[in-house]
Parts: structure tokens; C-alpha cells; sequence
């Protein structure tokens, strides 16, 4: 790993390993009803102060996206295995945590599947792949840039926890107290 890795356009560069997330996720949306793809990009009832440091988190997350696409993958033994499992292990939760998310009834909270261990599987598995897409192109400043942006992006987090319990009142507040925000944290 080093600070800042050089920039060079190439076929073996970090997009390859984000083209899977990207992949999944336009091939899960497409396949999803337009009901539930609008349900979980719904941003009505946020705040100003949500509104914007989602926003900066989403700017930082773009130029995240800009050095591993320009950044040649670390094509090292140990690094492989690491980032492998990463992606590997985020996607699978993405695609989990989504028809987890679809399976649920639109007037009831989503609490089944991969929701029993976190209230935002989908974000927590996104984290892992681009954990490992970071990992792969050996960038600290990508290690940094990925944790700042997670850190400013927990206002959405909030943002939709609020939302949830003012929509589900009692049954959310339930899942709140049982459920963590971040298992890695409890």
C-alpha cells in the first residue's frame, strides 16, 4: 500500500472490480418494481443539514470512484485474497440485503434477512466493495477519502431511520433498540 498511487487509464485498473457493483445493482434495479426502486431512493422529509452532508459524502464517494477507476490494480499475492474476499463477500450482501428489501411489504418496516444484522445492509455491503476496491489499487488516500465520506454519509442513515420511525412508530422503534446501526460497533 502507498499514500497516493499513480494514475494511469488502463484495462487493469480498480473499475474493473467496481464494474461488478455497478453491474449488480442496474441488474437488480431493472428486474425490481418501479415501487420498491422508488422506495429506496426516496429523500422526502430529510433535513437541510442531512440534505448537505449527504451531499459532500456523495462529492467525496465521486472522487473516490475517480481514483480507483484511474488506479492500476495491486496485483500482489496476499492483496488478492483480501480484496477478493471483500468484493466478493459485499456483493453478496448487496444482493441479499436487496431482495430482502423487495420482499418486504411496502406499509410494514424491513426487518428480515441481512436487516436483522444492520439497519442498512445495502450500504454496509457497498462499503465492503469499494472497501476492496480501495484495497486492490493499495491507495491509503483512498483507505481515507472511503472512511470520510461513510462518516458524512451516516446522515442519510439517520435521515431514513428518522423517516422509518415516523412512518412505523412503535415496530421501528423496536427494531431500532434490537437492531444495530453498525454491527462492527456494538
Amino acid at each position: 500500500m502507498e499514500f497516493f498511487s499513480a494514475f494511469h487509464l488502463g484495462w487493469l485498473n480498480g473499475w474493473l472490480l467496481l464494474a461488478l457493483l455497478v453491474l449488480t445493482d442496474i441488474i437488480l434495479f431493472l428486474s425490481f418494481q418501479r415501487g420498491v426502486v422508488r422506495r429506496l431512493f426516496d429523500r422526502s422529509g430529510w433535513t437541510r443539514s442531512q440534505i448537505i452532508l449527504t451531499l459532500i459524502g456523495k462529492l467525496l464517494s465521486l472522487g473516490l470512484i475517480v481514483i480507483i477507476i484511474m488506479t492500476p490494480l495491486k496485483l500482489g499475492f496476499p492483496v488478492l485474497w483480501i480484496r477478493a474476499g471483500l468484493v466478493v463477500l459485499g456483493l453478496i450482501g448487496v444482493v441479499k440485503a436487496l431482495f430482502d428489501f423487495r420482499k418486504a411489504p411496502p406499509d410494514q418496516p424491513v426487518i428480515d434477512g441481512l436487516y436483522r444484522i444492520t439497519r442498512h445492509p445495502q450500504i454496509m455491503a457497498s462499503s465492503l466493495v469499494i472497501l476492496g476496491c480501495t484495497v486492490a489499487i493499495g491507495s491509503w488516500f483512498g483507505l481515507m477519502i472511503l472512511f470520510l465520506a461513510r462518516f458524512l454519509l451516516n446522515a442519510n442513515l439517520v435521515a431514513e431511520e428518522q423517516i422509518c420511525l415516523g412512518t412505523f412508530g412503535r415496530d421501528y422503534q423496536e427494531y431500532l433498540e434490537r437492531v444495530p446501526r453498525y454491527p462492527f460497533l456494538r
